[in-house]
């Protein structure tokens, strides 16, 4: 994370200069953050949100900074202050079921790791912020979007686990096809 990063994350805290000191003291430390007048923060179980991550970085499409609790396994995506309603109304504008999320603004507060946390802490930046992030409205549009298709992609990872539950049972059906369709 670079200065300005932690300039803007540390705005947020009730305190700046005591978040600041933390982190000057320990850069690892976690920190307690209100939502709601720098940032916003949408909150997922953890696969859904990794899988979430991993479409929005492939797609080029526009994302804020996002952290990861390891002990909650909960990922959570940060947008800017009043993309409420903008977030809502594209997600019942998806055709599949949005996955459960907790939104986070006013009089809530979330966690995030210091500057700089170490492979193995309970909070990890996936994208940690790099300066104040520039507002922009496709962010919480895209969000919304690619939460929604990596719940479906991930049902349907499922789905398919339950109809074939090992490589063999895989192998199997497709031995079994091929006998069907040769005979």
């Amino acid at each position: 994370m670079t200065r300005r990063g932690v300039e803007w994350l540390s705005a947020a805290a009730d305190d700046p200069a005591a978040c600041r000191a933390t982190w000057a003291d320990d850069p690892r430390a976690p920190y307690m953050l209100s939502t709601g007048r720098y940032f916003e923060v949408v909150t997922v179980d953890q696969r859904t949100g990794i899988e979430t991550f991993d479409q929005l970085l492939r797609r080029g499409l526009p994302f804020g900074p996002t952290v990861l609790d390891h002990k909650s396994q909960r990922v959570g995506f940060f947008l800017g202050s009043q993309s409420h309603e903008t977030f809502v109304h594209h997600l019942e504008r998806e055709e599949g079921t949005p996955p459960v999320y907790r939104y986070l603004s006013r009089e809530s507060v979330v966690v995030v790791p210091g500057p700089m946390p170490l492979r193995g802490d309970r909070y990890e930046w996936l994208r940690a912020p790099t300066r104040r992030p520039m507002a922009n409205p496709l962010r919480p549009v895209a969000l919304a979007t690619m939460l929604v298709a990596s719940a479906e992609l991930l049902a349907r990872v499922d789905r398919y686990g339950e109809r074939y539950p090992s490589a063999a049972a895989f192998a199997l059906t497709a031995i079994e096809r091929a006998a069907t369709d040769a005979g």
